[in-house]
């Protein structure tokens, strides 16, 4: 499976490279802590395939890395998707790693 590390993330990020954050996780749990991207809940995904683009790097987020995985494989399965990356160890990791003033649940 495609991924990316927080470290990998926050380094594009700083760079200011074109890329869209999917976060999968529920409204609740994105209202705790986020990082700037588009909330599109798991279950939601298959009516919002228009809103995830084919044509610029894609990472899929969530609480640990294990829903985003889901999305990356039903995308790239159902949809033929190739430029997706999961975020290793998901928000939980990038609150630890790379910003630990980020709320953590």
């Amino acid at each position: 499976m495609p991924e990316i590390t927080v470290t990998e993330l926050s380094k594009k990020m700083v760079a200011g490279e074109d890329i869209l954050l999917v976060d999968v996780r529920e409204p609740i749990e994105y209202e705790i802590c986020a990082l700037p991207s588009v909330l599109i809940p798991l279950a939601e995904i298959p009516k919002n395939i228009e809103n995830i683009p084919q044509d610029k790097t894609v990472v899929l987020v969530c609480h640990h890395g294990f829903r985003s995985a889901q999305a990356l494989q039903y995308l790239q399965q159902r949809f033929g998707y190739k430029n997706l990356l999961n975020l290793k160890g998901g928000i939980h990791a990038w609150a630890e790693q790379i910003d630990p003033t980020m709320p953590v649940y």
